[in-house]
């Protein structure tokens, strides 16, 4: 064999293994609602196969992947779409969202042209087919041309109509993304949690496979959702210009998505995709992306289509926020009430713009759970700004090398037992004094919602701790300045800036120095109310069980964690030397409540963005008139307010038929 023919070999063989790697990938996501990679990483698979395919066009079959939109499950009626469900093109930075600016205006020819950006809702489409106003019929997109009828399940969705309203010819096809949203889909996660039955890995999983159940009674019980993003006329756009296709969907009573931009050139699209992007977390519902398209049907019609996706469209997609990578290690850390928990060391792998080697793994039983062991590769998440999550272990990948791992018996701290109550999932260390509970909970005096000692972080609480000057937070308040710019990397002028940080902080007054102690079930919440009812910590600790119980909202187990801490002699030390220091333990006379009937009593839950109160401004203006906030809704819940973009609260507050207003309605009330 000479060394064309050894090259042209290998060629063959990487398409063919390439082939034999997406077809199962393939199968895992539409079939078994496993997938084991991302989507940024199967898209890289599909990229280099079809690299390949280009280069080599006699070594292209006609069942290769690279001719499929995608897959169709198995267990339904075949449903042939009339005009076919094509994916789109995916561009991954914005220099890709401008060559593709530059094909459209080469196809446009001179001609002047908009763009339309929307969200690119991470679900999966649905065809949904009316016949004089009434819903008859719906599929996914299955391979693009021949999906699933799943018409018994789209019934289910709540925002699917089952009639139009207003005019509309007599065949109509709406297309849409289905989708679960992410309260929704902890809802349901929890639920199987405790059933101990195997959760989904992400709300798109949930939705498909939601979609393919055969009981329809159990997708109704998961409360899908629908965003309609097209509409059709037999093979035909319905309107001149994809912008006007929103306003028909509104009226014809769809849920449509708000965030979308109507964008005179593509500087406008890009401006768009980055403030979605900065939004992204604080969406009900995941996104992966902006699809950008062209606004007219005439020059939509003219740009034609590839084999796979259309010429006038394109999804922006975002930096993944899922990836597979190695688990090297787990160490545990020692949190402030000495709780043990385990925190996975990966393999450093680009995750949603950021390199991440680290993912919580929460407790001992989430890593039963997960059947994890040392060495494993697995699927991790990352939402928002949090650490990133375990979700599953990819078991096709063990090759045996993999270890068990036994959760410590030991504090990895001070070495004292490490013992777990009957009946809680956490493990705790068993040392009152143990460093790092003592570092944790100085820490957590110092954090803004507490007593706000700015410059007090992680390395000069260590050091502090580690150099004998602080055992506890009382001993914040006879540090010297010798002492604090004798600490490593501190200079004179943030010693100074220091000392007068935590000379400031006695200033604070009750309810934070309450919620800094971190009392035990005392959040934010409770430590308001114990501050404005005893109004200092003199009051608080005569108080009995009995007399903290009766206060509303204050319950027994609430009312025994302050009873037991207050007369806990290593506490009331404390509380004796941060009075000594000088720290504030009353409220000041601008803490009461300005009691408003309106409010006095009254639970209000808070969904949506609202335009003029961020969510801590409008729950402040509650408290200080008599009301409170609580994060669900329940029959005992006397007001909803309901701002933009509402989710499940607002859905459950109707079903139960809890009073909903608006944002102008809440600001009239105030």
């Amino acid at each position: 064999m000479n060394l064309f023919e050894s090259v042209e070999n290998n060629i063959q063989s990487e398409i063919e293994s390439l082939r034999r790697e997406i077809n199962r990938h393939n199968e895992l996501y539409y079939q078994k609602s496993t997938p084991e990679i991302s989507d940024a990483e199967f898209d890289r698979l599909l990229e280099r196969l079809k690299t390949l395919e280009t280069e080599n066009p006699d070594l292209i079959t006609p069942d290769s992947p690279t001719k499929r939109v995608g897959g169709r499950a198995e267990g339904f009626k075949p449903f042939v779409h009339l005009v076919p469900l094509m994916s789109l093109d995916n561009s991954y930075d914005i220099d890709e969202l401008k060559a593709f600016d530059e094909r459209c205006r080469k196809l446009a020819d001179g001609r002047e042209f908009e763009y339309v950006a929307e969200l690119k809702i991470d679900g999966l489409s649905l065809a949904l087919h009316y016949e004089n106003g009434f819903l008859v019929a719906g599929a996914t997109r299955g391979d693009g041309f021949t999906g699933d009828d799943v018409f018994s399940n789209v019934k289910t969705i709540r925002t699917v109509p089952l009639k139009l309203n207003g005019e509309f010819p007599q065949k109509v096809e709406v297309r849409g993304e289905a989708f679960l949203s992410r309260s929704q889909f902890q809802r349901i996660n929890e639920e199987f949690k405790e059933k101990e039955e195997k959760t989904f890995a992400n709300p798109r999983n949930a939705a498909s496979g939601t979609l393919r159940q055969l009981d329809s009674s159990i997708v109704a019980s998961r409360r899908l959702d629908l965003f309609p993003y097209d509409v059709l006329s037999g093979a035909s756009k319905m309107f001149a210009t994809h912008w006007e296709t929103f306003t028909f969907l509104e009226k014809a009573g769809f849920h449509v998505n708000p965030h979308r931009a109507l964008c005179s050139n593509i500087e406008k699209v890009i401006a768009f995709c980055n403030e979605m992007q900065e939004r992204r977390e604080s969406l009900d519902y995941e996104i992966d992306g902006v699809v950008v398209k062209v606004n007219s049907a005439q020059l939509q019609q003219e740009f034609g289509a590839t084999t796979k996706a259309p010429r006038w469209a394109i999804a922006y997609k975002y930096p993944a926020l899922q990836a597979t990578t190695q688990l090297k290690d787990i160490i545990v850390q020692v949190g402030r009430t000495g709780a043990l928990t385990p925190v996975a060391v990966l393999e450093p792998s680009l995750l949603a713009g950021t390199v991440v080697s680290r993912a919580s793994l929460h407790n001992e039983d989430e890593i039963k759970r997960l059947d994890i062991k040392l060495g494993d590769w697995v699927l991790i998440e990352k939402s928002g700004e949090i650490i990133p999550q375990v979700l599953q272990v990819i078991e096709s990948r063990r090759d045996g090398s993999e270890r068990d791992y036994e959760f410590p018996k030991n504090c990895p701290v001070c070495g004292f037992d490490a013992i777990r109550p009957v009946g809680e999932v956490v493990t705790r260390c068993s040392n009152p004094d143990c460093p790092a509970k003592n570092k944790a909970r100085i820490l957590f005096f110092a954090s803004r919602k507490a007593m706000d000692i700015e410059g007090l972080g992680d390395v000069v609480v260590e050091q502090l701790v580690d150099n004998g000057l602080i055992k506890d937070v009382a001993d914040l308040y006879n540090l010297s300045f010798e002492q604090i710019s004798n600490l490593e990397r501190k200079a004179e002028k943030s010693a100074t800036k220091l000392i007068e940080q935590i000379e400031t902080s006695k200033g604070r007054g009750l309810q934070r120095l309450l919620y800094g102690l971190d009392i035990r079930h005392v959040g934010e919440r409770y430590a308001k109310i114990l501050a404005r009812h005893f109004r200092s910590i003199e009051n608080l600790q005569k108080a009995a069980v009995e007399e903290l119980d009766a206060i509303h909202e204050i319950g027994l187990a609430v009312a025994v964690s302050v009873f037991n801490w207050m007369n806990n002699p290593r506490f009331q030390d404390l509380i004796h030397r941060l009075k000594k220091a000088g720290v504030k333990t009353e409220t000041g006379g601008n803490s009461s409540i300005n009691l408003d009937e309106n409010f006095n009593g009254k639970t209000f839950v808070l969904t949506g963005k609202l335009e003029n109160f961020s969510r801590d401004e409008a729950a402040k203006l509650i408290e200080e008139r008599g009301g409170r906030v609580s994060s669900s809704v329940s029959k005992k819940t006397d007001y909803v307010v309901a701002g933009t973009d509402a989710g499940s609260k607002l859905d459950k507050a109707e079903s139960l038929g809890v009073k909903v207003i608006s944002e102008t309605k809440f600001k009239e009330l105030i």
